[in-house]
């Protein structure tokens, strides 16, 4: 990933304090070089939107779906992207999502105006705050997107009423209400939801544009609540500022109106709606309901909901007594199970997203999800948090499915709740179809450090598994950093990026994104491996060569092939007990005696702080010729100061099985696999064996080598090698 210009249209570089609850050891903190890419270790971002000025105070709550009393306000914080207004049954055929996000549609239709001051996500609320003030009622909307705030208008709906009461401005939409406050760009009215007339005096209204924020004061002499509980209901949706209305969608977007009305008659104006505490999840064992019905975005209710109307399901009921007594109160957020949670990324490279772009390369990708705040998937595990901290496994999404691909899955509990709990974590990538190169990369380890810095971890106990490209990124992230790993778990993941049939390359990745080149790297990673033998999607000849390949250099591994099966047979079955058992308890070896490991720089995204250039106490690693489509190098280090030799590969195993527990009937599977024996005590010498395919530098560090500054070192190279051991001030140069 080289020569790219980046566009940022923020770049972060601004640090806070880690969050209350973060835990400074829950990443690796040890001697370097440090495991995985420096991105996973920098310090949190600083989203504007998640900040506070003037009269707000209290930290955001970042858990979507969810309410809490804090500081004297009261937080609900809406999910991210889920913008899409009501179902309206059929789509605006001019969506570009149709094309690409197969496993990850909205429920709702809307699509929004095509001019760029829309950013395709105008009216996308990530929180809504209130407030008791001196003399009024604060409420502060967070938007997503903000480019033109005089272009989106929210209302809120306050207190309730026997019947539900129309929206006013033309927003074709009902809630039980008293008052109606109507806020767009700088200007607000607060009309009797009965009888339509105007408070004695308009609301004020303040907009921070950097903070992407809008505070609307309604006058304790227009209404004061007191200490009394009411009841709020909020929807936002665009404007209109010739018509002084709400924006009707129409069929189809053109640069001014939205599209996606579809069938419906008398469409709505929201886009999105607050107070949704129960939205379901996706039900990804039945795939027709999911496609017809979807839920991937959490977004199933209120595309239903808006589809008629009426917000009368979503809405909470706000004591302000607790307000005023300065409770802190986060029973509504939840603590354990499946939750979506907010990252503040380091990275915006434009607000709002960008549907067109289709990725699916080994080349530069922004992805859909442009802006810098992005939501990623996460299981708490239900027992209690182990003293040394959860474990944590990366659960990648598929190609064209988004972050809540295993949302209340199986692959999801049964994977977090094994032995004392890991943590599962499945970041969006920035879109469905990012590969996990370049933002889509970088944001799996902005995940991880956001957890990180709000879990307690253990940093020895991690594993990687992942669905189909997120098997590919199973494979890609253990291959470039795998002393970050344990042990891996790829299902019907291809080797490269995109179809392998041998010997042909891989397309349209190429040889370049081609992992059967790199397994040599994960010479201390056990695999198991599922994979389908009729996948439509993923060639059985090239998952076989991968195998193969494992068999060939000795490592450990299990090749599980399910027949009859396709490519959605294992997610549609969901039962991963016997995966959840495999990658168990078992922590990093962050010192084994033998390093082996490859160098491509074609997978690397280092202007994302994520080289791939270093693994356990090798670093520095650099090639000789980087010229070409597929330039590589391979190192090759054997510590005999450990004094022991290598362990003995056993014979090839074959087996067969069956899969059971699932939501199908039995599938069988046979088995290729080989184990190694213990390694067993050897002559203890001060000596490094290293051998080097087109490296041209290295550093060691001797102490994690268990050697010392004057350690013998016998070398085989195929050109110039300079060898480096670090704090030794010694450098060697061999080759010639």
């Amino acid at each position: 990933m080289q020569g790219r210009v980046i566009a940022l249209g923020v770049l972060c570089a601004l640090a806070i304090a880690a969050p209350a609850g973060a835990s400074t050891g829950s990443l690796y903190n040890g001697p370097g070089p440090r495991p995985g890419p420096d991105i996973l270790y920098a310090p949190p971002a600083n989203a504007p939107q998640l900040t506070n000025t003037g009269i707000w105070r209290a930290p955001p709550i970042l858990v979507s779906g969810a309410s809490a009393y804090r500081d004297g306000e009261f937080l609900y914080q809406d999910y991210l992207y889920d913008d899409h207004g009501a179902n309206g049954g059929t789509p605006d055929p001019s969506d570009p999502r149709l094309s690409g996000d197969t496993f990850s549609m909205p429920n709702g239709t809307y699509t929004y105006p095509t001019n760029s001051v829309y950013a395709g996500n105008a009216a996308d609320l990530v929180e809504l705050r209130v407030k008791p003030a001196q003399n009024a009622t604060a409420f502060r909307i967070t938007l997503n997107t903000m480019k033109d705030p005089s272009l989106v208008a929210t209302t809120i709906a306050i207190g309730d009423s026997a019947q539900p009461q129309q929206f006013p401005h033309g927003a074709n939409a009902s809630a039980p209400a008293q008052w109606f406050v109507t806020v767009h760009g700088q200007t607000a009215d607060m009309l009797n939801a009965a009888s339509g007339k105007p408070a004695p005096t308009a609301p004020s209204v303040s907009v921070d544009t950097t903070r992407r924020q809008i505070t609307v004061l309604v006058p304790h002499t227009d209404w004061n609540p007191g200490v009394g509980t009411v009841r709020l209901a909020a929807g936002t949706g665009l404007w209109d500022k010739t018509a002084g209305k709400y924006l009707i969608p129409q069929q189809t977007a053109d640069a001014t109106h939205p599209g996606g009305a579809g069938t419906l008659s008398n469409p709505t104006a929201f886009f999105n709606v607050a107070f949704r505490f129960s939205e379901p999840m996706p039900d990804a064992t039945n795939p027709v309901t999911t496609a017809t019905n979807a839920a991937w975005w959490r977004d199933q209710d209120q595309g239903q909901a808006l589809k008629n109307g009426d917000l009368t399901p979503f809405h909470a009921d706000v004591d302000f007594s607790k307000l005023q007594r300065h409770v802190n109160d986060d029973s509504g957020v939840p603590q354990t199970g499946p939750l979506d949670r907010i990252l503040a990324s380091h990275f915006e490279t434009e607000q709002g997203t960008d549907y067109s772009t289709t990725c699916q390369s080994a080349t530069a990708c922004k992805g859909e999800l442009r802006g810098q705040l992005q939501p990623y998937a996460i299981y708490v595990p239900k027992q209690a948090q182990p003293a040394s901290g959860y474990g944590l496994t990366l659960l990648l999404h598929s190609l064209g499915a988004n972050y809540n691909q295993f949302e209340g899955s199986r692959n999801q509990s049964q994977i977090g709740d094994r032995g004392p709990g890991s943590i599962v974590i499945t970041p969006e990538g920035r879109g469905p179809d990012g590969w996990y190169y370049d933002y889509a990369g970088a944001d799996t380890f902005e995940v991880w450090a956001d957890v990180a810095a709000h879990y307690k971890l253990n940093p020895d106990w991690t594993s990687i598994s992942g669905y189909s490209m997120g098997g590919y990124g199973t494979y890609k992230f253990a291959t470039q950093y795998p002393d970050l790993f344990a042990k891996a778990q790829p299902v019907v993941g291809p080797p490269g990026l995109g179809v392998w049939v041998p010997p042909a390359p891989v397309e349209p990745g190429g040889d370049s994104s081609n992992t059967n080149f790199m397994l040599p790297s994960v010479r201390n990673i056990p695999f198991l491996i599922w994979d389908a033998v009729t996948d439509e999607l993923v060639p059985y000849a090239g998952v076989v060569d991968q195998a193969n390949t494992f068999d060939q250099l000795g490592y450990r591994y299990e090749f599980d092939s399910f027949a009859p099966a396709d490519h959605l047979t294992l997610a549609i079955n969901d039962e991963y007990q016997p995966a959840a058992n495999f990658l168990g308890t078992t922590t990093v070896d962050r010192n084994p005696a033998h390093v082996t490991y490859v160098v491509n720089p074609k997978m690397d995204f280092p202007e994302m702080g994520a080289p791939a250039n270093h693994a356990y106490w090798l670093s520095g690693l650099t090639l000789r010729d980087s010229s070409g489509s597929t330039p590589r190098g391979t190192i090759d280090v054997r510590s005999e100061g450990f004094g022991v030799s290598d362990p003995v590969a056993g014979a090839t195993q074959h087996g067969a099985g069956a899969l059971t527990g699932g939501t199908l009937p039995a599938i069988a599977y046979t088995s290729q696999s080989k184990q190694w024996g213990p390694a067993l005590p050897a002559l203890r010498r001060d000596r490094l064996d290293i051998n080097a395919q087109n490296i041209s530098a290295v550093t060691i560090d001797p102490s994690r080598a268990h050697v010392s500054c004057g350690a013998a070192l016998n070398v085989q190279t195929d050109g110039p090698l300079s060898v480096t051991l670090a704090g030794c001030g010694r450098t060697e140069t061999f080759g010639g």
